[in-house]
């Protein structure tokens, strides 16, 4: 049955409390008599005052505005108390979900309603709003709304998501089971579940899918991201008060997701059940920058009757500072035989020389000590309108607009001068002493002849994101019920600065060790000597990713019978992706030029002390276009991909008793037909031209999800669906994309006509609970996927691909080998797993450690791929896959005060098929802690203190499944954040 509105009030404060759920009435428990004192007055001012002190929460589905209340005092239980409260007001009291639902009384004809054990549990209750506070509470909530749901759903409510020192949306979602997240100048940015990539998880936001995306200052990371993949880092976590993680399919949802779907939600005035205003201002300093920057956000929320509005603020800046070693990747050398020295072991010397083909050693190139800082600042304002005139009508409106902006300065000392080490070493390079372990030079020490060079690059980028939805529900019978939605949203990313200067120092010795896991680099001069380097070049380059989506939906929910309602709806979906990479690049060869850069010494925390160029003053002394036009495209960065998608479903939803179990359930199909559009440029043989290929795909995807009640506390679900991922944009783009380099480079390519991944699915959960106490929850998941997009990788001359050979780095000619890389559909891939997750609070402690609990998870998945690396089949692990992750909080809390400790673990993992003499390429295994603790004052005022990053977890990639070759390892220090909350 539809209800207008609920309320519930708990004990503590939130800044932004508010959700959307749904309630099924269950056995309330015994609870004893106990002292009540409440003075009459308001009747939501009596049952905050009841909840408090019978410790239990209060919902309701009736308007209690201007309704007042008798009071109540003496020992009473919880029902006598609350029904005295409620006397004369019309009202009737049903136990559920471990407290109370207040709603209207029946007509006068019925019987009084008292408060009741309701056996069995009442049909599913949908509730618009109801608000929570306290940590442990939400926890609670939470729990609930899992053991009401048919299929497997985390939800994390508006306490539990500010209760960690969260420095955005993406660091919120680490602890919900199987969710694990990638990480980037000391923040979260975007997540993988239950094994699956950034790509296979739809991020949905007030009822519309949405992407977004942003950069990363590394290149090891991808730098700018132009993917599907949701930047979670975009928003700051105060924005939203709700958050679901739907794991299981169920046919009115959209397609698209095998992963699952995370739906984000921000708040709605009709969460409150009167006027609300809070607001937060913290500092922030992390022990990489010592800097203290502002973290500020703020809610007002009005009610005038029918109508509602609200608005949130959210802002902050934050100073990160990214340091360690890394290097551009490994390769197979040559060594000619002057540039190697009597002194090496000959042994290793004749393998540097004479080896060949797979025999060939592998090297690091461009070993570098590296910095990556940022001034990081993010803004977030959402506004909501609601309008409900009665029970049978609800309107509302929803805005959200987001900006991140990055303004980096980021530095690096490399080998990669005019004789480098990225590759043969056939220049001036004298190398007098080296040692191979396995097929990897791990040292070399060269007597001099390497030509070294900094890299001072100054970035400025931008993500702008707007959504406007609105949305509307009709009762337009009894038994029949109208939702629709329309939105759009846009999430815009500019790189209009990103500008390099590099220097040169000629003809050095240089060393590199990296045994044992460590790295250090030696310098057989001195790198603060300004007269040491010289100008070598300058770079410009400029980034624009536009993702676009348009949606538009209108579902029917038909209540056939008491336990049984039929559901349907349509849905247009349009996506447009735009984007472009142009570069500018100006060559001052040594010796051949009189230009001078302005030089400085390296001025954020480094590994050590170097001479880089000053990259405006520079500029400006050259006079170096930094306007740059289509004629400067990337090729293979200036593409389109648009898709245009209908679909409808019809589903079942139904409940009951089967042989005293009951049980509640739905069964559907979705249809989706989608039409692909992906222009932009694409190899003929001979050149490159502007192409457009058009696409169309369509299926069906049934699911069912069942949940029965195996006992009083004891909840089984059975999941079996079918699911699509579409292919990543840069598989389905019409484009190449040339990347060259001294040592040659890689060529990229998309193939649109890829078909989508296609997966069936099955899972099991049982879940046992423990009353107010706790739980305790094991899944099994496997899924099937067909046509598994894979990578291809081989090694190829250049003039063989049909590009123009001016994309060709200088030194390099036709017959230079470059690693042509290209998606194919393979012959699919599964992953299954299993997971655990417990939540108990310690009440059977002695106090004071009964206040003490705990709440974490683990996840075991497994799934294997075919990937073609070097032109062989090589069998996988999934990209993004962590064979385990865990979550772990240990939590004090009391009326007073509370803290919290967290640790999120994840395995190491693959982010590539890697190739060029590797097999594989990912990420170690790391383990984040983080602490949050506040103190109550009187008055509502909350004193915070949060620790993020705790032990300074390394981020360390590598190349090679077998040799683990140090690729990159960076640290970002500890962070710490002091402030206040309150609300009134």
């Amino acid at each position: 049955m539809a209800a207008r509105r609920a309320w519930l009030s708990r004990s503590g404060a939130s800044l932004l409390a508010g959700l959307t759920c749904g309630v099924v009435a269950a056995p309330a428990f015994a609870a004893p008599a106990q002292h009540f004192a409440i003075a009459r007055g308001d009747l939501a001012q009596a049952l905050n005052a009841f909840s408090r002190q019978a410790d239990v929460p209060v919902m309701t589905l009736a308007d209690i505005h201007n309704r007042t209340s008798q009071g109540v005092s003496g020992v009473l239980t919880p029902e006598q108390a609350l029904n005295r409260l409620i006397a004369g007001q019309n009202l009737r009291a049903v136990a559920a979900g471990g407290g109370f639902v207040l709603r209207e009384a029946p007509p006068p004809s019925s019987p009084p309603a008292v408060v009741r054990r309701a056996t069995p549990p009442e049909p599913a209750i949908e509730l618009d709003t109801v608000v929570v506070t306290g940590f442990r509470e939400t926890l609670l909530h939470a729990r609930d709304l899992k053991r009401r749901a048919t299929g497997d759903t985390e939800v994390i409510l508006a306490e539990d998501i500010a209760a960690f020192p969260d420095l955005n949306l993406a660091e919120s979602l680490q602890r919900v089971p199987g969710m694990t997240i990638s990480r980037d100048t000391g923040e979260g940015r975007q997540i993988a579940l239950r094994g699956l990539g950034p790509d296979f998880t739809r991020a949905q936001l007030n009822g519309m899918e949405v992407s977004a995306s942003t950069a990363s200052g590394m290149d090891n990371r991808g730098s700018v991201s132009r993917t599907r993949a949701f930047d979670y880092s975009i928003f700051a976590s105060e924005l939203f008060n709700k958050v679901t993680v739907w794991k299981s399919y169920a046919v009115d949802q959209d397609e698209g997701g095998i992963g699952g779907t995370v739906a984000l939600r921000t708040a709605k005035p009709f969460d409150y059940p009167g006027d609300k205003l809070a607001f937060s201002a913290k500092g922030l300093t992390n022990s990489a920058t010592r800097t203290v920057s502002p973290r500020v956000a703020a809610l007002v929320s009005r009610r005038w009757g029918d109508l509602g509005a609200l608005v949130s603020v959210a802002y902050s800046e934050n100073d990160a500072n990214e340091y360690g070693y890394r290097n551009w990747g490994w390769t197979p050398v040559t060594f000619g035989a002057a540039n190697v020295a009597a002194t090496v072991d000959p042994v290793v010397a004749n393998r540097l020389i004479n080896a060949t083909g797979a025999g060939r050693v592998v090297a690091p190139m461009a070993e570098s000590y590296s910095t990556w800082f940022d001034h990081r600042t993010r803004l977030g304002v959402t506004a909501s309108l609601q309008y409900e005139p009665g029970t049978r009508v609800k309107l509302g409106a929803d805005l959200l607009y987001g900006r991140l902006s990055n303004d980096r300065d980021e530095f690096s000392l490399a080998a990669a001068g005019d004789n480098p080490l990225t590759g043969d070493v056939k220049g001036t390079q004298r190398l007098r002493g080296a040692v191979i372990q396995g097929n990897s030079l791990v040292q070399a020490d060269y007597s001099g002849g390497v030509d070294l060079r900094t890299e001072h690059k100054r970035s400025e980028d931008t993500t702008v994101f707007l959504q406007a939805a609105i949305n509307g529900e009709i009762q337009a019978a009894d038994k029949l019920r109208l939702r629709g939605m329309a939105g759009y949203s846009k999430s815009d990313f500019e790189g209009p600065v990103f500008d390099k200067i590099f220097l040169q120092a000629s003809d050095k010795a240089f060393s590199y060790d990296l045994r044992g896991g460590k790295a250090v680099n030696t310098y057989g001069f001195d790198p603060v000597d300004p007269a040491q380097w010289s100008l070598m070049r300058a770079d410009t380059r400029e980034d624009q990713v536009i993702n676009q989506f348009t949606t538009g939906r209108f579902d029917v929910d038909y209540q056939a019978a008491p336990t049984l309602s039929i559901e349907g709806g349509a849905q247009y979906k349009s996506f447009r992706n735009d984007g472009y990479t142009r570069r500018g690049r100006s060559d001052y060869p040594t010796g051949t030029s009189a230009a001078q850069a302005v030089k400085e010494l390296v001025f954020q925390k480094s590994p050590r002390l170097y001479i880089v160029g000053d990259v405006d003053a520079t500029f400006a002394r050259l006079g170096v276009n930094r306007d740059l036009s289509t004629a400067d495209d990337l090729p293979g960065s200036d593409f389109s991909i648009t898709e245009k998608t209908w679909s409808a479903y019809l589903m079942m939803r139904a409940h009951g008793e089967t042989l005293g179990k009951t049980w509640r359930g739905d069964l559907g199909l979705r249809y989706y037909d989608t039409d692909l559009t992906s222009d932009g440029l694409v190899n003929t043989g001979v050149q490159t031209r502007p192409a457009v290929i058009h696409g169309r795909y369509d299926g069906v995807l049934p699911a069912l999800n069942l949940a029965v009640d195996l006992g009083p506390s004891v909840v089984g679900r059975l999941s079996i669906n079918r699911n699509i991922s579409r292919p990543s944009l840069a598989d389905l783009r019409v484009a190449g994309n040339v990347n060259s380099a001294p040592f040659g480079g890689t060529i990229t390519s998309g193939n649109p006509n890829l078909r989508p991944f296609l997966a069936d699915a099955i899972e099991g959960t049982i879940e046992t609970y423990q009353g107010r106490a706790g739980y305790f929850a094991v899944s099994v998941f496997y899924k099937r996927m067909a046509s598994f997009i894979t990578t291809a990788t081989s090694a190829v001359t250049y003039g063989s691909t049909g590009y123009p050979l001016q994309f060709l780095a200088p030194g390099n000619g036709p017959d230079t080998i470059y690693t042509f890389v290209r998606p194919v559909n393979g012959d699919g891939a599964s992953i299954k797993g299993l997971e655990l997750a417990w939540q108990r609070d310690f009440t059977f402690l002695p106090a004071p450690f009964d206040k003490l609990g705990f709440v974490g998870n683990v996840t075991r998945a497994a799934g294997r791929s075919n990937a073609i690396v070097d032109g062989q089949s090589v069998m996988l692990d999934l990209f993004q896959l962590s064979r385990w992750t865990s979550n772990a909080t240990l939590y004090y809390e009391t009326s007073g005060w509370g803290a919290r400790i967290s640790s999120a673990y994840r395995s190491g993992y693959l982010d590539s098929a890697g190739g060029n003499g590797s097999i594989g390429a990912g990420y170690l295994a790391s383990n984040n802690i983080d602490l949050a603790a506040h103190y109550n004052t009187t008055g509502g005022l909350r004193i915070v203190l949060e620790g993020v990053n705790l032990t300074d977890e390394p981020i360390t990639q590598y190349s090679d499944i077998t040799e683990k070759r140090l690729t990159a390892r960076t640290v970002s220090g500890r962070t710490f954040t002091l402030g206040v909350t309150y609300e009134f």
